[in-house]
């Protein structure tokens, strides 16, 4: 009961329709099997999906914690120039709705509607007809819920990351959003830093020939804050590590990746395997603060490896338990090109085998590429934005400058419903590989086939 119980909470309990839990021959036939159970028709409409142009996004902000904050913080520079407004804001503390609407009133004379009375008032800011756009910036559980629930009601849906954390989530949120032909995103800010855009360029300039490999990663040591008593509401991030095991926070190095390999543009994911170290530098941590929380399920270190249909590999790594300086790691390999990330480093092979070597560019060399690859967006939002380097270091602002700009236009998003889908799907299947000896598990084609197609990606474009 305990393992029908764990399946149910990774894949989703529509799973276990019409398939008796005892009928399986072996474990691993049963994961696989209940993996494809889950799937539902969906046609892959979202695919370059514009909506008509909204000349003012009208928005509504659901969490006000630290992200939320951050979030609300980078509209000031799109409301001056009358391309959103912030509408509504909800969260469970009064405390922090009203700290919200005090920051937004230095940059907006309109009030926000602040939601906040009961656990579900949230929803009353779905319900209203003066909003656009919902932006979801709350504890990972309620994503999938509440994004259905805002594009049941008509609205766009931004999302903090992940979207969703079953695989029967996926799928729903895939129906829902082709079937109400609403925007279902999940905002992946590292898809929009510098040094992500400035790789996405030459490879798209072609300075790195045909990709073999990539690895990225988040290694970030939280332990401070997973225990500290009022960081995360409730401490709902540490309860994820206590009761989970695998790769939970996917995407900041999978979504800059999906890019580089124009995954869901002519190639998919087609299987992974995961494997997680054992767990000692939380326990520890949390044995040195006197926390009542002292044992957790989640691995010091998760390794998850993934290939795509197309032969590439990519490499994802999850630590947030180690003290360490921060990573991404940002690997690319290629036929005629290199790089690592932290620090940023870029290997240029040569023409001849004489000249090939075992250094990377000096950095005078490494500065004109720098300079000559920079992406355009990058370029752009430096001349028109004093806010250009507000939200880690920038990113953040890129990222909802640009959605809100597609949405203003009418045109398709840089990050898609189907990437949204695809790059938080790794997180409940790296949980199964894990928990199955790291069994290969066939990744699901969330796009109907539509990955198969080689579309030129979004966010290469100018607006």
């Amino acid at each position: 009961m305990k393992r029908k119980h764990f399946l149910k909470s990774v894949i989703g309990a529509s799973a276990f329709l019409g398939i008796p839990f005892n009928s399986f021959s072996s474990e691993e036939d049963s994961v696989q099997e209940l993996i494809n159970n889950t799937k539902k028709d969906v046609d892959g409409s979202m695919f370059g999906f514009s909506c008509s142009p909204i000349k003012k996004v009208r928005v509504g902000i659901i969490g006000m914690g630290n992200r939320g904050n951050t979030l609300l913080e980078m509209f000031q520079y799109l409301h001056e120039n009358n391309h959103a407004e912030i509408i509504a804001i909800s969260d469970i503390t009064e405390k922090k709705v009203n700290s919200a609407s005090e920051k937004l009133s230095v940059w907006q004379k309109k009030k926000a509607n602040l939601y906040y009375k009961t656990q579900n008032d949230w929803k009353k800011l779905c319900q209203r007809n003066d909003v656009d756009l919902v932006i979801i910036a709350t504890p990972w559980d309620l994503h999938t819920p509440m994004a259905l629930y805002a594009m049941e009601n008509g609205k766009h849906v931004g999302s903090e990351v992940p979207i969703s954390s079953t695989i029967e989530d996926c799928w729903s949120l895939i129906q829902t959003a082709e079937r109400t032909k609403k925007h279902c995103l999940m905002m992946e800010n590292c898809n929009y830093n510098e040094e992500e855009l400035w790789i996405l360029n030459m490879i798209q300039e072609d300075v790195f020939g045909d990709i073999t490999h990539t690895e990225g990663a988040y290694l970030h040591d939280l332990r401070a804050l997973l225990l500290h008593d009022t960081y995360y509401e409730g401490q709902w991030r540490l309860h994820e590590h206590a009761e989970r095991n695998g790769n939970f926070y996917t995407t900041h190095g999978l979504g800059p990746i999906s890019f580089y390999l124009n995954i869901g543009r002519g190639d998919t994911f087609s299987h992974l395997t995961s494997m997680s170290s054992r767990e000692l530098n939380l326990s520890s941590a949390a044995k040195q603060a006197n926390h009542p929380i002292q044992s957790y399920k989640c691995g010091d270190m998760n390794n998850t490896l993934i290939k795509t249909e197309k032969g590439k590999t990519i490499l994802l790594q999850f630590d947030v338990h180690t003290g360490r300086p921060y990573s991404r790691i940002n690997k690319v390999v290629g036929t005629k090109a290199v790089h690592d990330g932290y620090p940023s480093r870029l290997y240029i092979e040569g023409e001849k085998p004489e000249y090939w070597g075992h250094n990377w560019l000096k950095e005078e060399e490494y500065k004109k590429y720098r300079s000559k690859y920079q992406h355009p967006i990058i370029n752009k939002l430096k001349k028109i934005s004093k806010g250009f380097k507000q939200g880690h270091g920038g990113m953040d602002f890129v990222m909802i400058y640009r959605l809100v700009r597609c949405l203003n236009l009418g045109l398709p998003l840089d990050i898609n419903l189907y990437d949204s889908v695809m790059w938080s799907s790794i997180t409940p299947l790296s949980e199964l590989s894990v928990a199955t000896n790291s069994q290969s598990i066939k990744i699901p084609d969330f796009t109907a086939g539509t990955w198969k197609d080689n579309s030129k990606l979004e966010i290469m474009r100018k607006i």
